[in-house]
């Protein structure tokens, strides 16, 4: 046996010892390193802790060694699961620079899928609230009295929200005075990092909601926009939204005399334009189209995500078919007047869209997600959605318009949920530092 301790070699990812003969994950001569899975990675470890004369635990693992494994697990589950090991582990896992773990998709039992292994995963709910979207990291929760809060499932941190009901007047036939069924909120900055949070939050039918928890802060009732707001987010500290006509406005906010945040103004930034929602050559003139658009910032740069659903009639309560294609935008700022720019590239980027939350995530062999593809859950609500969770989910690759399941082959899919309630599928997207 050599009882030489272990060290690291010079190329990236690589461990040998002071034998002559190269390491197992670096090839002779000038060969590229001989590409490992995350568990070949620790039978080369498990072999390399036997070969030393000296006995040694799974903490003497070398850090690099962890940190390649670490980067091959794009699955949240199975990076919890690591770092759970040993306390070395976890302190050496919370200092690798790691790409951003897939979401899970909410569902509506209250528990969340793993994507894309399918793993079904349960964590702390509370008993009398369902869930009807999320902002980043935190479910947006809507009790049996009424009263609506934020929670972190992982840290099982909660916010108070504001009693919503009280913030519009509106009744919609056959519907209760507060139905959130379609409500979306955005934050500039994760809520975790400022003591006063600023959270908006959009309805389909009511308009928009600024307020600070526990407090309602402003709201647009009685000074709409001339077409509704279909979709919302902050971008670069600034509120942006997406109208009927898929003009893109700036929400101005300003503060008050108490410094609470006021609605100012809605100042237009980009026009209109017939090609925004021409109907593609590739489909039917004969089926009618819902056209959902959705806010994603990618890369540093403001897009609109045009989803086409074929379906009878764009009401909300509409049972619609299956999402047909997508198109992208990017907000081009620089040219006067700004306009809308198609786009073909998400230049090394995938996104994952849905009407409570959207975002990107940089693509690659480690990351799990697919360059230029886009990840998007299903827009019912009622019957069809539980007997068939994952019902019109799936990849869509822009390059050639192809859509894939959004599990792997070899997932399980979802049991039908028995929750008949106006809940929706929502993404809910990790820290990383958990």
């Amino acid at each position: 046996r050599d009882s030489r301790p272990l060290r690291s070699s010079s190329h990236a990812g690589g461990v040998s010892s002071d034998r002559t003969p190269s390491s197992p994950l670096q090839a002779s001569g000038s060969d590229p390193p001989v590409p490992l899975s995350p568990t070949g990675h620790l039978a080369l470890a498990m072999k390399l802790l036997v070969a030393t004369a000296r006995p040694m635990s799974w903490s003497d693992l070398p850090p690099e060694l962890l940190g390649l494994v670490l980067k091959r697990l794009p699955s949240l589950a199975d990076r919890v699961r690591l770092r759970a090991v040993c306390h070395p582990w976890r302190s050496n896992a919370l200092l690798q620079p790691l790409p951003p773990p897939l979401p899970w998709l909410a569902l509506l039992d209250g528990t969340f899928l793993s994507i894309p292994d399918g793993e079904i995963i349960e964590m702390p709910m509370p008993d009398d609230a369902f869930c009807y979207g999320s902002v980043d990291n935190w479910l947006f929760l809507v009790h049996s009295d009424g009263q609506c809060s934020l929670m972190n499932p992982f840290s099982e941190d909660t916010l108070k929200l504001p009693d919503l009901s009280t913030g519009w007047h509106i009744r919609l036939p056959g519907c209760p005075e507060f139905n959130p069924v379609f409500c979306k909120l955005s934050v500039p900055s994760p809520l975790e990092s400022s003591l006063n949070p600023l959270v908006a939050i959009m309805h389909e039918s009511w308009g928009l909601c600024i307020f600070q928890p526990p407090v309602v802060t402003d709201t647009i009732q009685g000074r709409e926009p001339l077409e509704a707001l279909l979709e919302i987010s902050f971008f670069g500290g600034k509120l942006f939204a997406i109208d009927s006509s898929r003009k893109l406005l700036n929400i101005e906010l300003v503060e008050d005399l108490e410094h609470k945040p006021k609605i100012s103004l809605f100042k237009c930034i980009i026009e209109s334009s017939d090609d925004l929602l021409s109907r593609p050559e590739s489909m039917s003139s004969d089926e009618e189209y819902i056209v959902k658009p959705y806010l994603v910032e990618c890369a540093g740069k403001l897009l609109m995500v045009n989803r086409w659903i074929c379906g009878l009639h764009p009401a909300p309560c509409i049972d619609y078919d299956r999402t047909r294609k997508f198109d992208v935008f990017e907000a081009d700022f620089i040219t006067k007047p700004c306009r809308w720019r198609r786009v073909n590239d998400l230049g090394g980027h995938a996104l994952f869209v849905s009407s409570s939350s959207s975002k990107s995530f940089p693509a690659g062999e480690c990351s799990g997600v697919q360059e230029n593809c886009i990840y998007f859950m299903s827009e019912l609500s009622g019957l069809k959605l539980v007997a068939d969770p994952l019902h019109d989910s799936g990849v869509y690759n822009m390059k050639n318009g192809v859509t894939i399941p959004l599990l792997s082959d070899t997932s399980a899919v979802p049991l039908p949920s028995y929750h008949v309630g106006p809940c929706r599928l929502t993404w809910l997207f990790a820290t990383q530092a958990l």
